[in-house]
């Protein structure tokens, strides 16, 4: 930031006070001057209350020091104004760093939202620049995607992304998916088929696919078959309805008296199922 306002920062040492006396005085002033005659108002937008202390601060800026015939108007205009330089065409972005890593999908996950890159950088560890507005990946320096972060859609991807007939991404497909749950059980077959045709794009169901199917690897092909047939009863087949009811054992147990208590919820990812609390 100071490099982008060409300036030089001097921080204050810690526990002493005399090093910042000036800056401590100003803000005295300040809330004596100007907050003080503002504390019986209520305002309810940050519009209104700048408005309100634009409108006070002439008055605390041209008011004589005491026993001066001088301001602070008068004094930054002699000693300031000449010494500033013009403000750099675009502010300052206050930007975070960090690094991501494409899954299969060739999207990045950011804040819990997924945001595509190259396929070709599948596996490759990459820069992320979050501001406020955009997310930029780069790639050894270089730029190679930008998204908004400001939209609903928890995924965010772009079509020049995706591969051209998937050939670089034909390792994994929805047919593989279906196939391999189709080898653990039909109820799994249904839960991965669901999951790949409520997505826009069926490589964003791809994530949640792999780590249904890896429970089989953990607890057994056969659990989880009962578990997504337990799932699809209750209605509630993401991957968190599914692991907590492997966690808590919930497959092994006799769903009868369970199916009315769901039966008038509708099909839908975010409706989890009594089994999700337990």
């Amino acid at each position: 930031m100071a490099a982008h306002y060409r300036t030089a920062v001097l921080p204050a040492r810690p526990r002493k006070p005399k090093d910042k006396a000036k800056a401590e005085v100003a803000v005295q002033i300040v809330e004596r001057w100007i907050l003080a005659r503002l504390r019986h108002h209520t305002f309810f937008t940050l519009a209104e209350l700048n408005r309100a202390i634009a409108g006070l601060l002439p008055d605390l800026n041209n008011r004589p020091f005491q026993g001066q015939d001088v301001c602070r108007r008068d004094l930054y205009e002699r000693l300031d104004a000449p010494a500033l330089r013009p403000l750099p065409v675009a502010p300052y972005e206050y930007a975070e760093w960090c690094k991501a890593k494409p899954g299969i999908d060739y999207h990045i996950s950011v804040d819990k939202r997924f945001y595509s890159v190259p396929h070709a950088l599948v596996g490759q560890t990459l820069d992320v620049r979050l501001t406020a507005e955009t997310v930029e990946v780069l790639h050894k320096g270089n730029r190679v995607a930008v998204h908004g972060r400001r939209g609903q859609e928890r995924f965010s991807t772009l079509m020049d992304h995706m591969p051209s007939s998937h050939r670089a991404h034909r390792e994994w497909s929805p047919g593989r998916f279906l196939n391999w749950a189709g080898d653990i059980g039909p109820c799994t077959r249904q839960v991965v088929q669901q999951q790949l045709e409520s997505r826009r794009h069926p490589e964003h169901g791809y994530r949640a696919c792999l780590g249904l199917l890896s429970l089989s690897r953990r607890y057994s092909k056969v659990r989880l078959e009962r578990a997504c047939q337990r799932a699809l009863t209750l209605r509630s087949i993401n991957y968190q309805s599914i692991a907590s009811i492997l966690k808590h054992g919930l497959d092994q147990q006799p769903m009868e008296g369970d199916s009315h208590l769901q039966a008038d919820l509708p099909l839908h990812g975010n409706v989890r199922g009594a089994d999700y609390y337990h």
